[in-house]
């Protein structure tokens, strides 16, 4: 038999809202400190919080969603931006690592549910939304800007105090969401596709329920009942 992941309406309608929610989450605006090219915004919160909760398929799903809305020109990065140019620039690596940051998040959160324990949430957090992050974004940086790696990766220092709270921040909602909604970490189920039956006429009467042998009993029996009448 051949199985299939499929989503629901309800799955669909979680990676929306968390795409909603990332896209929220830039409306506070964008900070530039000591005058680096990456702005510090509480969108990557939303990264971690739609890994840890949805899980890695929809939470990577979600960002992914949000890309694509920004790519179109949507300004729902920080700061009002939007379009194609915003790829073009020094934010592109973060930008990229966001939808697999949220993947490895809710993948290290799936691996010990259905306990999460807050150590967990906040290691996964650090681990997926900001080592995988940077990992990507640092380069990125370097790239777009033509500075050295050790220079941007010591630009990117500044940002830890701040995702570091966040990593806090996103493991206590997380906890609370799971403890009052435990289904909503649930995964897209996995179905199995049964083969088409074969087209035909169906049988009639008591043949369907027991088998071929019941429809000649039924002829024996009548033919008996006329020979007494």
């Amino acid at each position: 038999m051949r199985t299939s992941r499929r989503w629901s309406s309800r799955d669909l309608a979680l990676v929306a809202s968390f795409a909603a929610l990332i896209a929220v989450l830039g409306l506070p605006g964008a900070l530039y400190v000591f005058g680096n090219t990456v702005p510090i915004t509480l969108q990557t919160l939303g990264v971690m919080l739609a890994g840890a909760i949805l899980g890695w398929r929809r939470g990577a799903a979600a960002v992914l969603v949000f890309l694509v809305l920004v790519a179109v020109g949507l300004p729902l990065l920080s700061g009002g931006r939007g379009g194609l140019g915003v790829f073009a620039g020094p934010s592109v690596g973060y930008l990229i690592a966001w939808p697999l940051g949220a993947a490895v998040t809710g993948a290290l959160v799936q691996a010990r549910w259905p306990r999460y324990p807050l150590w967990w949430g906040v290691l996964a957090n650090v681990i997926g939304g900001m080592v995988v992050v940077y990992a990507l974004g640092i380069p990125g940086v370097a790239v777009m800007t033509g500075t050295p790696l050790a220079a941007a990766a010591a630009s990117a220092v500044i940002y830890l105090p701040g995702d570091l709270a966040k990593a806090l921040i996103a493991a206590i909602v997380t906890a609370g969401v799971r403890r009052g909604y435990p289904r909503i970490a649930e995964e897209p189920r996995l179905l199995r596709r049964d083969p088409k039956p074969l087209q035909g006429r169906p049988l009639q009467g008591r043949a369907l329920e027991g088998g071929p042998d019941t429809a000649g009993q039924q002829d024996s029996q009548r033919a008996g009942d006329t020979g007494t009448r």
